[in-house]
């Protein structure tokens, strides 16, 4: 079979292309497939992912921080949306600081999931009384405070090392400057609440310090919401193997 034109003439598609761009800022060969073999997802998925940014209470800069951080989380890794709202990002104002501060707390993503695993292993073989943590290693652990949904007990009882070079690397390897707190707590619970990666224990201990941070109920739903519609890359990846099958048949 030979692949559609790229052309639209049908007036109600045109309009629902249009509408697309304007929602989501682009159009990919994926949307353009969908769009000929099933306009209403097109139409819907516009108005469903457009919503949350349109209507909550976020800047247009912390909506593409946030978005910055889930394309580039290594549960998701889609650059083509990572270079789409990175641009984005830096047209409304996002600074060079700002793009590292996040790229920053994606990495750290990581290091909360081995300190919940350590907890685990922890209680499983009785290391939780064995050990005691230096002082030193105990007050850095608690001038960290709730600012990451780390749990680094266990970890610094069984290898001390790695909690030091952990807590090095989150306190020297940020930028200087770049997103005041309640913005990196935006930023980290969209990342452990995103579907992609998600995290109960740590969206809800994040949740807990943007609150006290005074972030507002509406703010942090937004963050949460951003998320959904990533489950979208999928079907764009399914679009485009259908269009290569469908041309070669």
């Amino acid at each position: 079979m030979s692949a559609q034109p790229d052309d639209i003439t049908d007036p109600e598609l045109a309009r629902i292309k249009a509408t697309f761009i304007a929602e989501r800022g682009y159009w990919r060969p994926w949307t353009e497939t969908m769009l000929r073999a099933c306009p209403g997802f097109v139409a819907q998925y516009a108005h469903y992912a457009g919503y949350p940014a349109r209507t909550g209470p976020l800047s247009p800069r912390m909506i593409e921080l946030i978005y910055v951080a889930l394309d580039s989380s290594s549960s998701h890794l889609f650059e083509s949306g990572l270079q789409t709202h990175m641009k984005k990002a830096l047209e409304v104002g996002v600074t060079q600081a700002d793009i590292f501060d996040v790229l920053h707390l994606v990495a750290v993503q990581g290091a909360v999931s081995v300190g919940q695993a350590a907890d685990v292993l922890a209680e499983l073989v009785g290391t939780n009384q064995a050990a005691p943590i230096d002082d030193a290693l105990q007050a850095r652990i608690d001038s960290l405070g709730p600012a990451h949904a780390l749990s680094l007990a266990a970890v610094a009882r069984m290898d001390a090392g790695y909690a030091e070079a952990l807590l090095d690397f989150i306190e020297k390897g940020r930028p200087g400057t770049g997103l005041s707190p309640g913005e990196r707590s935006l930023v980290q619970v969209a990342l452990h609440a995103c579907f992609t990666a998600f995290n109960p224990g740590a969206t809800k201990q994040m949740l807990s310090v943007a609150l006290s941070q005074g972030v507002a109920p509406a703010e942090l739903l937004q963050a949460i919401q951003l998320g959904s519609h990533l489950a979208v890359h999928g079907t764009a990846l399914g679009a485009n193997v259908f269009a290569a099958v469908h041309r070669s048949s």
